[in-house]
């Protein structure tokens, strides 16, 4: 179970409003399931339909990642409209990019009052397999 700081769940939040209505997205970081480092990457196509991360930014969050000794965690990114779960959109480019079996979070503003945060795996056959996350 990834264990995540209550002061990164509300970054992402944060992070999502400042975006909104766009999507934004970034990168956790850390140690086994232990996220203890947030990284904010800008979304090089602005939309509130999808995000695609800044090439040179993230290249720079897994150079700094891999001299502090962190492990990648997860990708996160915000949906604006939309409940915290992956859009179609999210896993064709989770596959074809490569990046499966590996950990995605999402926030989900559709409720502005009442940002959700949820955690997930897609494999790659583009199954979303929800994980359960522990705030410490």
């Amino acid at each position: 179970m990834k264990r995540i700081r209550q002061s990164h769940i509300e970054e992402m939040i944060d992070h999502a409003k400042e975006h909104d209505p766009n999507e934004c997205c970034g990168i956790l970081a850390g140690t086994g399931e232990d996220i203890t480092h947030l990284y904010r990457v800008k979304n090089s196509t602005p939309s509130p339909f999808r995000y695609v991360m800044d090439p040179k930014e993230q290249l720079e969050v897994m150079k700094n990642a891999e001299e502090k000794g962190l492990e990648l965690i997860c990708f996160y990114h915000s949906h604006t409209h939309t409940p915290a779960f992956p859009s179609d959109t999210d896993i064709r480019m989770a596959v074809e990019s490569g990046w499966v079996d590996f950990g995605y979070a999402l926030v989900s503003l559709e409720e502005k009052g009442k940002p959700t945060v949820n955690f997930f795996m897609i494999d790659s056959e583009g199954a979303v397999i929800p994980e359960d996350y522990a705030v410490v």
